[in-house]
């Protein structure tokens, strides 16, 4: 847990069921494994979620989920959780909240034949790029989507502490081969921004069934949306990812940008509080990034 997470309990949840939707308080409630680092997930039944934000920084979300999803979901390829109710605090529960439909599927696992997937998701991707603006929240500061040389400074001072840890010398050189490309030239545009394999649902034919988890959701740079090619999908899948796609070079070269300064910062920022495992995984990921990039 990091400093301001909290641990949220099936008796909390049972509790705010109780006292602001007693039609669902006689509802099962399991909880769900902590994949994700921002929220604590229960199923409720058979058909519905609890969604409760374990920290300050994730309440936003609540309100941006409110907002645009449903507005966003009729124009997507593949199902979205929508709010169907939207909770607020209460007992010793701090923040608001929301119940979201229960959607079916499994994560995809690395190592998998993901031709279809990419397919799949490249077309979910071209559907919420194509999608008008409506006015939607913008991309701003450091986060994923903004242009990417608003990422030079933490991205040059995650190399420096990292020192002789990485090779800092071929991960300089990257980096600065994806500062020289054009920037995205066209609008702002929808982005979900955090297309890792927790986040996406397949069903027994490893089809895409459902998105989840926009934490992410604004506007801006498509180029975050090639995450997955660099964290999920092996040469074959991302080569049909890149294709589906449609993507310029200068959009695909900024799109593997991302992730490498995700993780570097990550990996900078976390290094005494993280295992030896989550930093040898994270330091072969950046390697694998910046020595397949042209591949």
């Amino acid at each position: 847990m990091r400093p301001g997470e909290i641990v949220v309990t099936a008796e909390q949840v049972r509790a705010l069921l109780d006292e602001q939707f007693p039609e669902w308080s006689d509802l099962p409630i399991v909880a769900q494994p902590l994949n994700g680092t921002d929220n604590a997930l229960f199923r409720l039944g058979d058909s519905l979620t609890a969604r409760l934000p374990r920290a300050e920084w994730a309440v936003g979300q609540v309100a941006t989920d409110t907002a645009w999803l449903p507005r966003l979901a009729p124009h997507l390829p593949a199902p979205v959780p929508v709010p169907i109710a939207t909770g607020w605090p209460g007992g010793d529960y701090p923040w608001p909240w929301t119940v979201v439909p229960w959607l079916d599927g499994r994560n995809p696992q690395a190592g998998q034949n993901h031709v279809d997937l990419a397919v799949d998701l490249a077309g979910f991707v071209r559907s919420m790029i194509a999608i008008e603006p409506m006015g939607g929240p913008l991309k701003e500061g450091i986060q994923r989507g903004v242009p990417l040389a608003r990422r030079d400074e933490v991205t040059r001072w995650s190399i420096g502490v990292l020192g002789d840890r990485i090779d800092g010398r071929a991960v300089a050189a990257a980096w600065d081969e994806a500062l020289a490309v054009d920037e995205w030239p066209g609008p702002a545009v929808w982005l979900h921004g955090d297309l890792l394999e927790g986040n996406l649902l397949v069903d027994d034919r490893g089809r895409l069934s459902g998105v989840i988890d926009f934490g992410g959701l604004g506007r801006g740079d498509p180029a975050v949306e090639v995450r997955p090619a660099w964290s999920l999908f092996d040469a074959r899948a991302r080569a049909a990812y890149r294709e589906a796609l449609g993507f310029d070079e200068a959009t695909w070269v900024r799109g593997w940008a991302w992730p490498l300064s995700g993780s570097l910062y990550w990996l900078a920022d976390l290094w005494d509080s993280i295992s030896a495992q989550d930093r040898a995984d994270t330091i072969r990921h950046i390697d694998y990034i910046v020595s397949n990039r042209h591949g």
